[in-house]
Parts: C-alpha cells; structure tokens; sequence
C-alpha cells in the first residue's frame, strides 16, 4: 500500500467479532478503495469480511465526494484466493450452508448494485469468491502475477447462479463452462484473451495505471456516468426485467443537471469543465 493513500486515506475499519480479516474503507477525495485486508491468509474471505461488503459500499455510494471506487487485495500476494475454507465445516454445511450463501448473495448484490463506476486492481492468487467479486467491477486491471480459477469443482460445492450469471456475460457459455468443469488455473494473459480483463500490466506500473484511469473517469460527469451504467446494466437484463421508468429518470437527470449547462459552456469556452455532481 502507498504511503501517500496512507497519510492522505481515511481509513474506516468494518469489522465485527475477533475473527482474522477485514475489510478497510479508504477515501483519497475522488477516489475511494475497497481493501480485502486478510493477507496472512491471501486475503481469503470470512464471515465477517463477506458481512462488512454491503457497508462499505454503501459508505462510498452515498459520499458525493468519492467519483469512483478501486477493488484491491492488501500485500503482495493475492487479491482475494477465495472464501476461507478454515470455516467451512462450521459455517458453509448443514444448516448454516444456505445463511452463508444468502450472506455472499448480499455482498455480491451490493458490489453489483453499486452506482459509481467500480474497478478491479488485481495481482497474485484471483480464486473462487476472488473471481466473482472482480467480476462486478465495471473495469479490471491486472498485474502480470495475477493468476484466477474456479475451483468449485473440487470442493464440491454450488457457485452462485449470479455469479455464473455475470461469467458467462463476459466470456460466453463454452468458455465458463472450461473454467467452471475443469477448474483449471490461467493467468493473466488468458484471462484478457477470455474477456475478464480490460489491461494486464507489469506489476510495479498497475496501480499507477488504475489511478490514472480513475483520474479519467474522475474528471467526468458523475450523472452522466451513473446513467450509462444503470443503462447498460439494465440492457443486460432480460426484456421483462428491465426498468424502463428508472433508465429514463437517470437520463431526465442529466439534461436537468448543473453538469449539463457546465458541460455546454466549457465547451463553448475551450476549457476543462468542473463538474459536481448536480
């Protein structure tokens, strides 16, 4: 992690009981960061981590100074190597299996669901819960370390419909059904190929890269944004479920908006526009 997101973040800890693992909210004005912070197990996800997912992206849609928000694993080793399996027996069988499950459901709704353009910095193990939760990014960056499977094959369990829902969008049917039946691991190049990633990098020039990108889509405005991605989310969506009144309340939006008449006149004075969000 930079020193400079350290002396500049606001760092808010979601955590609840004494369980390992966290997830750290960071704020740097325009830029927030959504830390999986579990590295002395490569990041992998508890209870209490899939718990906390819903919170921190709530904090960050609702503060109108955060533009856009960067998905990111703590260390040098991993964005997240998937669920941690050291809780499996108590928490993921019998009984407890469908809460857990309704558990994941609610954290992958919330990265899904999130208004603000959301970005994936990926390096070292990408791995089961690892690889659905990059897939709700809107863009994903990785370094040339990264590495990604889906092993639910070998551990016998069920993966989420959403989850194979959003795979097969971005990859096509033949190709989740490869990943998802053999469990296979591929790196980074692979995954560009397949369509999961939009850049693989060196790793000592990804995060540059996806702060540059961020600044990009920073200077932008932030209805416009919301609009395009609630339209091409809902454009994803099958015919019936499809929200016709809230695609043209968010377009209503932007031709209403500050941004708007800003938009028009930096143009007309050949300048940068500032906008706010209004």
């Amino acid at each position: 992690m930079s020193g400079r997101r350290l002396r500049a973040g606001l760092a808010v800890l979601l955590r609840s009981g004494a369980m390992a693992g966290r997830i750290r909210v960071e704020k740097e004005g325009e830029l927030g960061w959504i830390v999986f912070d579990h590295p002395e197990r490569h990041n992998a996800i508890t209870t209490d981590m899939w718990e906390a997912i819903p919170g921190a992206t709530h904090r960050l849609a609702e503060d109108p100074a955060v533009r856009v928000a960067v998905l990111r694993g703590a260390g040098e080793r991993a964005f997240v190597s998937g669920a941690d399996i050291s809780e499996f027996q108590e928490q993921r069988s019998g009984a407890a299996a469908m809460a857990y499950e309704e558990r994941n459901a609610r954290a992958f709704a919330a990265l899904a669901q999130f208004p603000k353009p959301l970005l994936a910095m990926i390096h070292g193990y990408c791995v089961g819960g690892g690889m659905s939760i990059v897939i709700e990014a809107d863009l994903r960056f990785a370094a040339e370390d990264a590495r990604f499977a889906v092993p639910a094959g070998r551990l016998g369990l069920a993966y989420p419909t959403g989850s194979l829902r959003t795979l097969v969008s971005l990859v096509g049917p033949a190709t989740a059904k490869d990943l998802f039946f053999t469990a296979r691991r591929f790196d980074a190049a692979e995954a560009q190929r397949l369509g999961l990633l939009n850049e693989v990098l060196p790793k000592g020039d990804l995060e540059t890269r996806v702060r540059e990108v961020a600044a990009q889509i920073g200077a932008n405005a932030p209805l416009t944004l919301r609009a395009a991605k609630r339209v091409i989310a809902d454009q994803a969506q099958e015919p019936a479920a499809r929200d016709a009144t809230a695609i043209r309340e968010a377009i209503g939006a932007c031709f209403g908006s500050e941004d708007y008449q800003e938009g028009i006149r930096a143009f007309l004075e050949k300048r940068a526009p500032s906008f706010r969000g209004r």
